[in-house]
């Protein structure tokens, strides 16, 4: 399996220490409230919600969504359901994609960020995470959509990963997502702060959507993560006051580091840089019980989620003070 963020029990073996601050996932740290359950929700077998749907279409804006178990039961799902195929993955990004969709017979490569346009063209499926996970780089849904169209118009998809696109101004592309062409995937995970639940959703073609819901099978999303997405979808004045406190506390962090002549790039719930020693930083904040995300491979450098309280964001200064004197 590959590395990811949350890794704590590997921060405890290595560094033989528990008191970690977690600052590596980029996911809320304000988390939902889980509202109190039915007295029969472990018991009874999850049928689909209507409401769960509706709700998240409302929320979403798109058509039609199909819930599954995280979105990475739909990365993993969704290379079987083409022929062999050419696939383009936008790099750096969550790297999920390019592994299963390197696993079953399509022939890929990965392309920078800025020079996706370019490989539309030469592709059957191209791959883009909106914002850009770990960069925090967004492409308007404007050019999107147009790729979406020029794919779609030979058989081909845009998969379209919006997973931390919920602070972004505007609905994202979900609202088109029932186009041939267009895949759409969309996290409760990151802007609920509710990753445990493993809840998340495909807007795509209802043909697709279909095809995607038989090779899931039946009871894809437990009963409980359906109750608590559904009470968190519905809450506007929850998600209203979160938009604004991720942002202040997004905007405190890109200050932050800019304090220390680190120009981060990012979204409101994680920032990341492109740092010249990023394993010595890594083990410098680990030294400090600090877990970051440390990235070796196509982006160099290191991921920042926010800090949960004050004692947090002061331990944060203080590793970055001793940092900066090195």
């Amino acid at each position: 399996m590959l590395e990811h963020g949350g890794n704590l029990r590997a921060a405890r073996q290595r560094y033989g220490r528990d008191d970690w601050l977690d600052l590596s996932t980029g996911i809320n740290p304000w988390g939902y409230q889980v509202p109190a359950l039915a007295a029969d929700a472990w018991h009874r077998l999850p049928e689909p919600n209507p409401a769960l749907v509706r709700a998240a279409c409302a929320y979403y804006g798109a058509p039609l969504l199909l819930p599954v178990a995280g979105t990475q039961a739909a990365i993993q799902a969704l290379p079987r359901l083409r022929p062999p195929a050419r696939v383009t993955v936008a790099a750096p990004s969550y790297a999920e994609h390019a592994h299963h969709w390197g696993k079953h017979g399509h022939s890929l490569r990965e392309v920078p960020y800025a020079a996706l346009g370019t490989a539309i063209a030469t592709s059957d499926v191209v791959v883009v995470c909106n914002p850009n996970n770990p960069t925090g780089a967004a492409i308007a849904p404007a050019q999107l959509l147009a790729w979406a169209d020029e794919l779609g118009r030979r058989g081909g998809w845009l998969v379209v990963d919006e997973a931390f696109g919920d602070t972004l101004p505007g609905p994202g592309v979900a609202a088109y997502s029932a186009q041939p062409g267009l895949v759409v995937l969309r996290s409760v995970g990151k802007f609920f702060g509710l990753a445990g639940l493993r809840l998340g959703f495909v807007g795509a073609h209802p043909a697709l959507l279909g095809d995607l819901a038989e090779l899931l099978g039946p009871w894809a999303v437990s009963g409980p993560a359906q109750d608590i997405a559904l009470a968190a979808l519905e809450d506007h004045a929850w998600q209203h006051a979160m938009r604004a406190r991720l942002q202040a506390a997004g905007q405190r962090l890109r200050l932050q580091l800019a304090a220390y002549r680190i120009d981060a790039g990012g979204t409101d719930l994680f920032h990341w840089w492109p740092e010249p020693r990023p394993e010595a930083f890594h083990d410098h904040l680990a030294q400090h019980g600090i877990w970051c995300r440390l990235f070796t491979q196509a982006a160099r450098g290191i991921r920042l989620g926010l800090p949960a309280d004050e004692e947090a964001w002061q331990r944060l200064v203080r590793a970055l003070d001793e940092w900066s004197e090195k």
